[in-house]
C-alpha cells in the first residue's frame, strides 16, 4: 500500500524588533518552535554589516520571534580600523530584567593612546552598560541597539574620557532567559 507524501508548506513568521515578516518552509507550524532564523540586516542598517539571529516561537497557528543575538561582522570593523588609531574591546555577562545577556562592545580611539587611557574606556563603558542594562528587558536592548540609541548614549559618556572614532556594540547575546515567577516565589520564601 502506498503512503501518501506530505509537501512542505511556506508559513510565515512575525520578526516585531524589525517590523517586517518572514517565510520558513515546514509540514506543519508546530515544527517551526524553536527553530533559528539568520538575518542579514546590512541594508536595513544602511551598510553597517550586521547579522541577527531568531527564536522561533509558535502560539497556535501564529509564529513571531525573539531576538536571540545580534553580531557585528568582522570586515566591517576592519574597514572601520584606520592607521594610527588603538581599538578597546571588552567581554562581560550581566543582567538585565528578564535574562542574563553577554555584551561585546568595541571602541575606537582617534589616534594612539596609552594602555591608561584605553583602560579607563574599558572600564567606564562596562560601568556604564551595566548601568543602563538593569533597567531594561532585552527586547528594548535589541531595539536601542538597532536604532543606534545605545551606542550614541555610551559614546557621548565616553567622550569625557576620550574622543571615540567608532563605538558599537560587536556582540549582544542572549545567554539564558530569566523567569520571573521562580525570582518572586524565592523572595516570598526568604520574606516568610
Amino acid at each position: 500500500m502506498a503512503k501518501a507524501k506530505r509537501k512542505k508548506k511556506f508559513f510565515e513568521v512575525d520578526m516585531p524588533l524589525l517590523k517586517r515578516e518572514t517565510s520558513l518552509q515546514a509540514y506543519e507550524t508546530k515544527e517551526l518552535e524553536g527553530r533559528i532564523i539568520k538575518y542579514d540586516l546590512t541594508r536595513f542598517l544602511k551598510g553597517k554589516n550586521t547579522l541577527i539571529q531568531l527564536k522561533v516561537k509558535v502560539d497556535g497557528e501564529k509564529a513571531t520571534s525573539t531576538p536571540r543575538e545580534i553580531k557585528l561582522l568582522p570586515y566591517y570593523i576592519r574597514r572601520m580600523m584606520r592607521k594610527g588609531t588603538n581599538y578597546v574591546e571588552d567581554s562581560f555577562s550581566t543582567n538585565c530584567k528578564n535574562a542574563q545577556i553577554r555584551i561585546k562592545p568595541f571602541l575606537i580611539t582617534r589616534r594612539k593612546v596609552s594602555r591608561a587611557v584605553r583602560k579607563a574606556l574599558r572600564e567606564k563603558a562596562k560601568e556604564e552598560l551595566i548601568k543602563h542594562v538593569k533597567t531594561r528587558d532585552y527586547e528594548k536592548i535589541f531595539e536601542e541597539i538597532l536604532k543606534n540609541q545605545l551606542q550614541k548614549d555610551l559614546s557621548l559618556k565616553l567622550k569625557k574620557t576620550y574622543p571615540l572614532s567608532l563605538c558599537e556594540i560587536r556582540v549582544l547575546k542572549v545567554e539564558k532567559e530569566l523567569e520571573k515567577n521562580n525570582s518572586e516565589s524565592k523572595k516570598d520564601n526568604k520574606k516568610q
